[in-house]
């Protein structure tokens, strides 16, 4: 069997190829990075020469590159919210689910972090090709020009509240924006979704959408619809008379949207709606 051989990138998950098996773990195949082991310790299962592994690479302790089966709660290039395990004289240290805590230096600390608190951070690998995390978002973000398509799906993590709404990062790289009289639910701060490209603006600013543009009957939304319906044996109350603070409460969408929701589902013949609201077929 070929052995795979493609980019090796650290403080990322790799598919990866057991080269080696011995008695405290496995050698992966790490391209031209050499052998990386991947101990015992860090995996779950019994893998055999040849197989091909998920595994993320960091740093142990001693600066040594080493792979985990485990999935740490964000890779390089991500933007999440972690914990404060303890600070130090050299900085923080957060709790990223793997042994080795993840560093925030003092330099990259956007305020003098604390103990047991939670901190919106992004991970990057710094010029010693060491995987540090920094909370100094506004320097780590759109740092290189944005190339995005619109209604092009990204993944966000919002992480500010506005005047006009959210502030949100793009694929760990780029500041956007999501608009408050488009978004018809409470958002919290290190909250994760996928999202869509409204606009590029000249200027380089991000407009951002949480539905797709152009969602037909088969929306999402006809699923919430109906999955609410069976939930409850069949039947609602809530209709198109219904207010708009109930509808976004329930589904999380404005009163247009889900009266064009219902509208198509009552053309393909699956709802019907009644003086007292609307059923099921």
């Amino acid at each position: 069997m070929p052995r795979l051989r493609g980019l090796v990138q650290l403080g990322k998950v790799n598919k990866l190829e057991v080269v080696k098996d011995v008695d405290f773990g496995y050698y992966l195949d790490g391209a031209d990075l050499g052998e990386i082991l991947l101990p015992h310790s860090s995996c779950e299962q019994i893998f055999q020469t040849g197989d091909i592994v998920d595994a993320f690479l960091y740093k142990d302790s001693e600066d040594r590159l080493i792979a985990t089966t485990k999935t740490p709660l964000a890779q390089v290039g991500q933007v999440t919210s972690l914990r404060v395990n303890a600070t130090t004289p050299i900085g923080a240290f957060l709790d990223w689910g793997l042994e080795k805590d993840l560093l925030v230096p003092f330099a990259e600390q956007a305020e003098r972090m604390i103990e047991g608190e939670q901190y919106l951070v992004v991970v990057y690998v710094d010029v010693s090709n060491r995987i540090v995390a920094s909370s100094k978002l506004d320097k780590r973000l759109d740092r290189e020009p944005a190339f995005y398509q619109p209604h092009q799906e990204v993944e966000i993590v919002v992480c500010d509240h506005t005047d006009i709404g959210y502030k949100a990062a793009i694929n760990g790289k780029h500041w956007g924006v999501l608009y408050r009289n488009q978004v018809f639910k409470e958002l919290r701060v290190g909250y994760k979704t996928k999202a869509y490209i409204g606009k590029v603006r000249d200027d380089g600013k991000i407009d951002l959408l949480l539905e797709k543009p152009g969602y037909t009957d088969n929306d999402e939304l006809a699923g919430k619809i109906i999955k609410f319906l069976k939930q409850n044996k069949g039947h609602s109350h809530i209709n198109d008379k219904s207010s708009p603070e109930l509808i976004s409460r329930l589904f999380g969408v404005s009163k247009k949207k889900f009266k064009q929701s219902i509208g198509n589902l009552l053309k393909q013949g699956r709802i019907a709606i009644d003086s007292d609201g609307i059923r099921l077929t």
